[in-house]
């Protein structure tokens, strides 16, 4: 272990955790926003804040594309053609379907908060 000599920082760092132990988990540390987020990572929600994207499915007045949300308004964005480099947004309230101009429906599903 030459190389421990050369740099005394890290020794100082391999010794303590000798001495003291192992390392202190970092949900230990964090707080607030941050450790509901990690929170929800270990539970398996890939996606807490709900950002990715959502594939459409039949998008009828009858069955409108849900669309998750904490709030009673959301702005969201649709990509109508494939080939198109744009979105069209949106604002969506709660209650109140919303049909976007390539003729999908959609329509705000109430979820807990964060």
């Amino acid at each position: 272990m030459w190389w421990l000599r050369s740099v005394p920082s890290l020794r100082r760092t391999i010794v303590g955790v000798r001495k003291y132990g192992a390392l202190h988990d970092p949900l230990d540390h964090v707080t607030g926003i941050q450790k509901r987020e990690l929170l929800a990572h270990l539970a398996g929600e890939c996606d807490p804040f709900r950002i990715m994207a959502i594939k459409r499915g039949p998008g009828t007045c009858e069955r409108p594309n849900l669309i998750p949300s904490a709030f009673a308004s959301r702005l969201m964005g649709c990509i109508c053609h494939p080939d198109h480099n744009h979105a069209e947004y949106m604002w969506l309230h709660q209650g109140v379907p919303k049909r976007c101009g390539c003729g999908y429906w959609f329509e705000l599903c109430p979820v807990a908060p964060l």
